[in-house]
């Protein structure tokens, strides 16, 4: 794997911060676990014009180690992590990577957190459907998630209804997902889900009048 081009530019260059003409792209991919995120996400990066990064939250659990997590505190832990996954994500696209993530926005506060760092008008939120009966029964078949993770996430992933475009899984395989993602980023239409989430669930608190009795 490369991560160091070859030397031969003079030493000043490379005490130079590299400029970012741009910020990238991020599709967030949001469903339920065993929904097909990270299927569609595998195949994105293969029909994508361009360079992209594939950045699953389930990597950054998977970094975690150490001693084991008392049940009291496991939760916690989660949030952190997400919340850490959340600044990786806004530096890798502030850098000017383009990434797909997948990311269920299980916890309202997830989505809150987002809509705070990322630049709305460059983040593409695509709601990965499908019903529950093939989720638990998806999951059951996997026999690699906590049983009935699906069930518990599924009334809440979604439960901000807004998304840029959503896409069945029940439906469609992998492909055809990415494929209509691919063709939904030719002509985006605005305002994004991004923007509009963010004005109605990020609004400011009204200014309050201070009275003084003179």
């Amino acid at each position: 794997m490369t991560t160091e081009a070859a030397p031969g530019t003079a030493d000043l260059d490379h005490a130079r911060i590299p400029d970012t003409v741009a910020g990238g792209t991020v599709i967030l991919l949001n469903g339920t676990s065993s929904s097909g995120k990270s299927s569609i996400a595998r195949e994105l990066l293969d029909v994508l014009d361009g360079t992209w990064f594939h950045m699953p939250v389930d990597a950054f659990h998977s970094m975690r180690g150490g001693s084991e997590i008392a049940d009291e505190d496991l939760q916690a832990e989660i949030d952190r992590t997400a919340k850490g996954f959340h600044r990786s994500v806004a530096g890798m696209a502030a850098g000017g990577n383009n990434l797909v993530v997948d990311h269920p926005l299980s916890r309202r506060w997830r989505l809150l957190d987002l809509l705070g760092l990322l630049v709305p008008e460059d983040t593409v939120l695509v709601g990965v459907r499908c019903p529950l009966p093939e989720l638990e029964r998806r999951e059951s078949e996997r026999g690699d998630r906590q049983p009935g993770l699906a069930a518990m996430q599924y009334g809440e992933v979604h439960s901000h209804e807004l998304h840029d475009l959503d896409v069945d899984t029940s439906l469609h395989n992998p492909r055809e997902c990415a494929l209509r993602v691919r063709d939904f980023l030719a002509d985006r239409p605005r305002p994004t889900a991004f923007e509009t989430l963010r004005r109605t669930l990020r609004m400011p608190q009204p200014l309050r009048t201070v009275l003084r009795a003179d």
